[in-house]
């Protein structure tokens, strides 16, 4: 009866780290479409939600099979991102559910290494490489990302193979908010400048922990946002909009 909740409880653990490497696999994809979806109200520059919503989901269930069968050289960068990304961490999740995880801490911590690895490998996909002994531009990260998948690799097997810590409690609290800070950033530069977006962007990161005391941090962030202006436009003569663009206009 023992043996038969302890491996119910693993199967378990190990379906919801499969599932998280599964929402790992189409990370990039999930943030595009985020991204995507500031070019609805003039924010950024890009695709449509639409159009990368149907890219994507024609790469990974058409494009990419379609390219492996037919052995295709010339593929778009979508479907590069299914097979050099997207596919290997669909395959790991499969694999995990059937595995018997020692070191969760390990294993998890080398698969997302893997998957930080695989996306260098893809985003250096189209750099020039080597030309005889003449390094191109994307000689280094190829080689850096090769080196930190099989690191990854072994780190991730040693979570199979030996006995350690199980996976530590983690906050999601930080995280989110700092992406969430920057990804506003991103998004209002142009269209509210520098000193908003800089100031807004603070404060949304301060969310990211509850012992923010909100009078000392809209203190730093009027320091942040003033050093900000001067050092960008002035100082590294960055052509930067300060001020929103409808007090410009």
């Amino acid at each position: 009866m023992a043996d038969t909740m302890g491996h119910s409880a693993t199967a378990t653990r190990n379906t919801s780290v499969a599932l998280g490497f599964c929402l790992l696999a189409i990370a990039p994809q999930i943030f595009e479409f985020i991204w995507s979806i500031g070019t609805i109200f003039g924010w950024g520059a890009g695709r449509g939600p639409a159009t990368v919503v149907i890219s994507h989901a024609t790469a990974l269930l058409a494009g990419a099979p379609s390219a492996l069968l037919a052995g295709d050289t010339k593929k778009s960068s979508d479907v590069l991102l299914a097979l050099m990304y997207s596919y290997p961490l669909f395959a790991v999740a499969i694999l995990t559910i059937f595995m018997t995880i020692k070191s969760a801490q390990d294993y998890i911590g080398g698969i997302v290494l893997m998957a930080l690895a695989l996306f260098a490998l893809w985003a250096s996909s189209d750099l020039q490489g080597m030309r005889g002994f003449s390094f191109g531009a994307g000689t280094a990260p190829r080689m850096f990302g090769g080196l930190l998948v099989a690191l990854s690799a072994g780190i991730a097997l040693t979570g199979l193979m030996t006995d350690g810590p199980a996976l530590a409690h983690y906050s999601w609290r930080g995280p989110l908010f700092v992406m969430a800070a920057i990804l506003f950033f991103a998004l209002a530069i142009r269209p509210l400048g520098l000193v908003v977006s800089a100031f807004v962007s603070f404060l949304i990161a301060a969310l990211g922990s509850h012992e923010t005391r909100w009078l000392e941090a809209v203190i730093v962030g009027a320091c942040l946002t003033l050093g900000c202006a001067l050092l960008f436009p002035y100082v590294l003569g960055l052509p930067m909009p300060m001020f929103p663009r409808f007090l410009v206009q």
